[in-house]
């Protein structure tokens, strides 16, 4: 029988999220702080195996990409060099009758998207394509008189009382010195690539690296966004995993194409569907960019990125290397074919892939929280219901197997516990003893565990235990010995690199 999956909506998912442990509101109990989460136990185990996940198929699997982990803070001259001192800015416009702030590009997205999603692509492209032109062009009237010709309303107030559109600056700043009231102010990065270029000689000599290679590396940023909503989706603190990689001049589109389809294969590897997942050329480039495509997951409130694939030219390396006077070049002794001559120094190009660890640990739980329609029983006490559960990949689930013993008696318990013992050191795995055994089966599928060992009497006779599978409820019967592997082989991140 295929079970009947319903659509669930973002709210099914927050309250599912905060009741399993797996996000929530950050100091809650002084009513929160807008925009900023806690991972919770099972929450930090899912978002660090999404980070091991990428970080190991990375660097593990590509012998030319390699890891550093730079600091928060920088010199004040990284973020001018940059250019996020003079133009990390975001539209934004007020709506006078509501008091309430939004991002321009976001409203006129969300209309073109509405365009879409009634049939209309075409006037929704042409939006868009005119939103971009006019962000360009830094025309900020336009911009508001589009809004006004495109009868936006504010969602609160209902009406289009709009001010003039600003650029508002997303940067953090703080005091740079305990005892020099007058230092330059020290900034809360934006984004993690910058370390990676200020290191990029650090890295080549010490790690002797040939181009093509990349830097890799997972780290928070930091953002004053104006409109932080769609829970974990915008965050005003949040984790990027990106990778640089530094590419001869003039190949650099080449690289852009393989990296755009390595990073989609694996999305689709760890278990998001080809037909959520989409291209999206980005309208407006970004100053350093030369090419730029978003991957996109299609949420319950619509397709967003969760990646970026961008060719960043020598923009970074070329700035930094302006500003800090100190050459950001490398020296390239194979040989060009057309001169006959090595191709000596150049400032590397750049193709990046930048990735929201937050988004797509969010992306993995809305896929992986399903409503089944299932039937327990047989004859006239055969009777459907509805089963919850996250079917995550058993690779990245944040307990891969749970040890029930059947009853808390009859020795059972101390054969459950020494089971736990010996898959500790593997697997993280949990014991439970209290409630019934289905009530336990539950718990776990909440929280999408692959495996539920189940320790009967025939256990303490033959050492062997019945395994239930979360996905199909099926149960095999297997020696206690065999644990280890069948369950390693599943869980292993293996499974998802074989689809790389």
């Amino acid at each position: 029988m295929n079970p009947a999956i319903e659509t669930t909506q973002l709210k099914d998912i927050v309250a599912h999220a905060k009741e399993y442990g797996f996000v929530f509101q950050s100091s809650e109990i002084y009513d929160g702080l807008q925009a900023v989460y806690d991972y919770g136990p099972n929450g930090v185990e899912l978002k660090n195996n999404l980070k091991r996940l990428w970080w190991e198929a990375m660097t593990q699997l590509h012998g030319n990409v390699v890891g550093i982990d730079a600091a928060i803070f920088m010199h004040p001259l990284t973020w001018k060099a940059s250019g996020h001192i003079d133009g990390f800015n975001d539209p934004m416009v007020d709506n006078l009758d509501s008091k309430k702030r939004y991002r321009a590009d976001v409203l006129l997205e969300e209309k073109a998207a509405e365009y879409e999603n009634a049939g209309d692509p075409a006037r929704g492209a042409a939006l868009t394509a005119e939103m971009g032109r006019l962000l360009t062009e830094n025309d900020l009237a336009g911009v508001r008189q589009l809004i006004i010709d495109e009868k936006i309303l504010c969602p609160v107030s209902k009406t289009g009382n709009w001010t003039e559109v600003r650029q508002f600056n997303l940067m953090f700043s703080t005091q740079g010195s305990a005892v020099d009231s007058d230092a330059p102010p020290v900034y809360l990065r934006p984004e993690t690539a910058q370390g990676i270029f200020v290191n990029f000689l650090n890295v080549q000599k010490s790690a002797r690296m040939k181009i093509p290679f990349g830097i890799a590396q997972i780290g928070k940023a930091f953002r004053n966004e104006i409109v932080a909503r769609q829970f974990i989706f915008r965050m005003r603190e949040f984790e990027q995993m990106e990778m640089q990689f530094f590419v001869r001049p003039g190949t650099e589109m080449e690289w852009y194409q393989t990296w755009k389809a390595s990073r989609r294969r694996f999305h689709e590897a760890l278990g998001l569907p080809a037909a959520k997942l989409r291209f999206h050329d980005h309208d407006k480039l970004a100053h350093y960019a030369n090419a730029a495509v978003d991957i996109e997951y299609e949420f319950p409130f619509g397709f967003k990125e969760i990646e970026g694939i961008h060719s960043r030219t020598d923009f970074d390396l070329g700035q930094h290397q302006a500003l800090s006077r100190k050459k950001q070049q490398y020296f390239d002794n194979d040989i060009d074919e057309a001169t006959g001559k090595p191709y000596g120094n150049y400032v590397p190009y750049v193709v990046e892939t930048s990735v929201g660890a937050d988004r797509l640990f969010l992306a993995t739980l809305c896929q992986a929280y399903q409503e089944e329609t299932i039937t327990e029983g047989e004859g006239e006490a055969q009777q459907t219901k509805t089963r919850t559960l996250l079917r995550l990949h058993p690779a990245v689930a944040p307990v891969k197997a749970a040890i029930f013993p059947l009853v808390r008696k009859d020795g059972l318990p101390e054969k459950a516990e020494q089971i736990f013992n010996e898959l500790r050191f593997d697997f993280r795995v949990v014991m439970e003893e209290r409630d019934a055994i289905g009530k336990r089966y539950t718990r776990q599928d909440l929280i999408g565990t692959p495996f539920c060992i189940a320790v009967d009497h025939q256990t303490l006779e033959d050492d062997t235990v019945t395994v239930r599978h979360r996905d199909s409820r099926e149960q095999t019967r297997m020696p206690i010995s065999a644990l280890r592997g069948y369950i390693g082989e599943a869980v292993s991140f293996r499974r998802v690199f074989e689809l790389l």
